[in-house]
């Protein structure tokens, strides 16, 4: 696993293709979704913000935007909004090792992507 910076992330501005989830085989992501998983060791961020459209309330939501907050102490916070500031989700993750302080996702209709490609 390579070191993951923001600046590596905000280098995606468009992607030609997309990667179908294994889950959840409606969803795709980006190529910018992708660099994330492999390098920050995300795959497991990826895979639950797809099975977490199984839940009425966020897949209701045809604009989702998603944010990890990574504390020192290494426990973390994934939250789901409308775009509007109204959280249709949120939970507290004991223990994760991603490597940045927070990241950023949005789900357009069945597409995990990064701000920057939208």
């Amino acid at each position: 696993m390579s070191k993951l910076t923001h600046a590596d992330l905000r280098q995606f501005t468009g992607s030609e293709q997309v990667f179908r989830h294994s889950l959840m085989r409606s969803m795709t992501y980006t190529e910018g979704v992708q660099y994330l998983a492999e390098s920050g060791g995300a795959y497991w961020l990826i895979d639950k913000v797809a099975c977490l459209q199984l839940e009425p309330k966020v897949k209701a939501e045809d604009f989702q935007s998603w944010k990890l907050k990574v504390a020192q102490d290494r426990t973390a916070v994934l939250t789901c909004d409308d775009g509007n500031g109204n959280i249709v989700h949120s939970e507290r993750l004991d223990r994760t090792d991603f490597p940045l302080d927070e990241v950023d996702l949005w789900v357009e209709g069945n597409v995990i992507l990064l701000p920057s490609e939208h």
